[in-house]
């Protein structure tokens, strides 16, 4: 039977319509998965997604393209392999107890026509073992460099290694070596030098891997370093002078502990009643001519050190000073010490003053009380005038008058 042109164009249009709504369905029934990192001995999830499935068959295959669940059956004779949840949209398997051996790539797999897949890769992660670190020297002078090694052996992937000595981070030389089974060794070393500041403080190896947090090495550094010396003055508190005592402590801290302190003054000998008790140095009686730099001299077996005290002797006091209850700054009477002593004038003529006021004040009470008492006197010669009627009656009463008064008489023999 021949077909006519127009029958070809019918057939034609009717596959590209038949085509089309299948890829159109093809379209709509998305796969999707998850790549899986996982710990090993941990358990692995394997989830197979489908958006808008019609009621098409969903299973999930091994790396090896053998059948672990097809639906909700599980063909694969490993118990690890466990169903957790199975629906028209979701196939989930758990994988329990996961080894370098289960890593490799899942298929999930959707019955379409032709089939849909997708993958998963499973990445089984391996923690190191607990880091070994190993340090050159046991015990290091300070000065001199030390070295310290840190391991972390079987990791997946290689592992990083850090450095951090106290609060300062340190740079270190790292090497990596593949082992079997894509297993990684990684060894870092560090080198430094040391200073007396450093002993006791610790070094932290710290292993850095997506399998494990938290997973360090530590040691502490020792550290030898000389003596530090300091001398302390025990008497007197102030200035040295004539006839004066001097007692010296000498203090010297070192690791390991100074064996050894020495008392000198340098570039002469020392007084030869000066007394020397372990660290103490005791002179008593002093005068000008031990004048010089004495010197304390500790030593151990890293190295010796010293410390020097300038004795200089002053004049012993000429004068002693006026007792006073106030407190005085003991750097002043020290100042004001030999110096002759002074009379305040200020003070004197205060004194002046004030009794120079005082005998004014008593010539200005006197003057007053004279003068008050100046019109109240009478004489004999007025006594009686009080009573007189008139004033020539006074004149007569009055007993100084001529009338009332005996006639002197003088004799001579």
């Amino acid at each position: 039977m021949a077909i006519t042109g127009s029958g070809s164009l019918a057939i034609s249009l009717s596959a590209f319509v038949i085509l089309a709504a299948f890829l159109l369905k093809v379209e709509g029934q998305n796969l999707a998965t998850d790549n899986v990192s996982v710990i090993e001995g941990e358990t692995a999830t394997i989830s197979c997604r489908v958006k808008n499935n019609d009621d098409s068959v969903i299973q999930l295959l091994n790396p090896n393209r053998q059948t672990i669940y097809f639906k909700d059956v599980r063909p694969l004779k490993d118990s690890r392999f466990q169903l957790v949840n199975f629906s028209d949209n979701e196939l989930r398997v758990s994988l329990s107890n996961v080894s370098l051996s289960d890593e490799g790539r899942y298929v999930c797999q959707l019955y379409t026509d032709p089939p849909q897949e997708a993958y998963a890769d499973i990445t089984v992660l391996v923690p190191p073992g607990n880091p070994i670190i190993e340090s050159r020297d046991d015990v290091v002078s300070e000065g001199n460099e030390t070295e310290l090694t840190c391991t972390a052996m079987g990791s997946k992937p290689a592992a990083s290694i850090r450095w951090m000595k106290g609060e300062e981070e340190l740079t270190g030389e790292t090497t990596v070596e593949e082992m079997y089974d894509r297993m990684f060794t990684v060894t870092s070393r560090v080198r430094f030098s040391v200073t007396k500041e450093d002993d006791g403080v610790p070094v932290d190896c710290i292993i850095d891997h997506p399998a494990v947090k938290d997973l360090l090495a530590q040691r502490h550094l020792e550290v030898l370093y000389k003596p530090e010396v300091k001398i302390l003055v025990a008497y007197p508190d102030g200035l040295t002078r004539e006839g004066d005592n001097l007692d010296l402590t000498c203090i010297a801290e070192g690791k390991p502990h100074p064996h050894q302190i020495n008392w000198l003054r340098v570039d002469e000998d020392v007084p030869p009643h000066a007394v020397v008790t372990g660290s103490d140095l005791y002179i008593e009686n002093l005068n000008k001519s031990y004048n010089g730099t004495y010197r304390c001299v500790a030593s151990n077996a890293v190295g010796e050190a010293y410390d020097d005290y300038i004795l200089y002797v002053y004049d012993a006091p000429t004068t002693i000073p006026t007792p006073t209850t106030n407190p005085v700054n003991t750097q002043d009477s020290r100042a004001s010490e030999g110096a002759p002593q002074k009379i305040d004038h200020a003070v004197i003529g205060g004194v002046v003053a004030v009794v120079m006021f005082a005998i004014l004040c008593a010539l200005i009470v006197l003057g007053r009380y004279f003068a008050r008492h100046k019109g109240t006197y009478f004489t004999h010669e007025a006594k009686g005038a009080d009573d007189a009627a008139d004033a020539d009656t006074a004149i007569i009463n009055a007993e100084g008058g001529h009338n009332n008064t005996d006639e002197k008489k003088e004799y001579y023999i």
